[in-house]
């Protein structure tokens, strides 16, 4: 996309989100199921020594290599460019490795983004954001926002340069399946993530959405190729591509008008088709309520105070659906 294209879409943009009222304020309390915090008992796998590994890799590990944030553990390295050592090592002691959190290719998880193939201006602006103060959390116990936020203080402009320009280039992938449910696996926080209990017991989705990877050892151990389902309230996909496509009759703003027929992005617009829904429901309800403050949110707001937790909920699982 050329840059002339960007300049000519954000303005449009801003002249229609503009044009809207922004309403009353919500009182929505955050929906506990996109912003899961491990119980305090929690006690995360003993490192036994044994070496993982994955399918489709000869490479090994061990579980306490696996947790050192300063190091990516790239089980594909021929699947992607040469990761630059700030996503692959970091900077000790204050810049966490990159691709630790987001994973080598980007592809993250439900606890924190995948990145791979955004905007390199949006990530560099989001990480702006970050040292700012301008993008925060609705709930700042999160480890990961607090990480994040960490990291993106103590970067240099071109550490932070190489780290986008890096993630700009991986074409992002299908990694996520939506599944409408009455009824999911009862489940437990493990870490800042949803793992299901070993049992076959179910419960009521009871309007939330519950997102977790497809094998847990495989995503503890941060293979990229690792995936995911995401259950969500029956009848939420339907509701959730009229929202984002026509804006419910006219009810808003629908979310083609910036991000694109297809939800994929357009220019520095970001992307959001086959992006985690838990992440995507964070950033609504953040830039909603005011946790998140920056340019591109403050043109958000006025359209997101008009949507309830469950009409946010629903547009989120139809982007999740999408090819990326």
């Amino acid at each position: 996309m050329s840059s002339f294209k960007t300049k000519q879409v954000l303005p449009i943009c801003t002249a229609i989100v503009l044009g809207l009222t922004a309403g009353a304020q919500p009182t929505d309390p955050p929906p506990s199921w996109a912003y899961p915090i491990a119980a305090a008992d929690y006690k995360p796998p003993v490192d036994d020594g044994t070496l993982r590994r994955v399918a489709g890799s000869s490479a090994t590990w061990t579980l306490t290599q696996l947790r050192d944030r300063f190091f990516a553990p790239d089980w594909h390295p021929e699947q992607h460019p040469r990761m630059p050592e700030v996503v692959a090592h970091g900077r000790k002691p204050d810049v966490f490795a990159c691709g630790y959190c987001h994973r080598a290719e980007g592809t993250g998880g439900p606890e924190n983004a995948n990145i791979a193939g955004l905007p390199d201006a949006y990530i560099i602006q989001q990480m702006t954001d970050f040292k700012s103060g301008a993008r925060k959390s609705a709930v700042r116990e999160r480890s990961p926002v607090k990480n994040m936020t960490a990291t993106a203080r103590a970067a240099t402009v071109d550490e932070i340069t190489q780290a986008a320009a890096y993630f700009a280039s991986i074409k992002p992938r299908k990694l996520i399946t939506v599944v409408e449910a009455q009824e999911v696996p009862k489940s437990y926080i493990a870490d800042s993530f949803y793992a299901p209990l070993p049992s076959d017991e179910k419960e009521a989705i009871a309007g939330r959405i519950l997102e977790m990877p497809k094998d847990i050892e495989q995503f503890e151990s941060r293979d990229t190729q690792s995936e995911f389902i995401a259950y969500v309230p029956p009848g939420s996909l339907v509701a959730g591509k009229a929202l984002a496509t026509t804006g419910s009759g006219g009810k808003v703003m629908p979310c083609v008008q910036c991000h694109g027929a297809d939800l994929r992005g357009i220019g520095s617009v970001p992307g959001i088709a086959g992006r985690s829904p838990s992440y995507l429901m964070r950033q609504l309800y953040d830039m909603k309520h005011g946790a998140r403050v920056g340019a591109a949110s403050q043109l958000m707001k006025p359209i997101l105070v008009k949507l309830t937790v469950s009409e946010l909920t629903s547009i989120v699982a139809y982007a999740a659906s999408l090819d990326p």
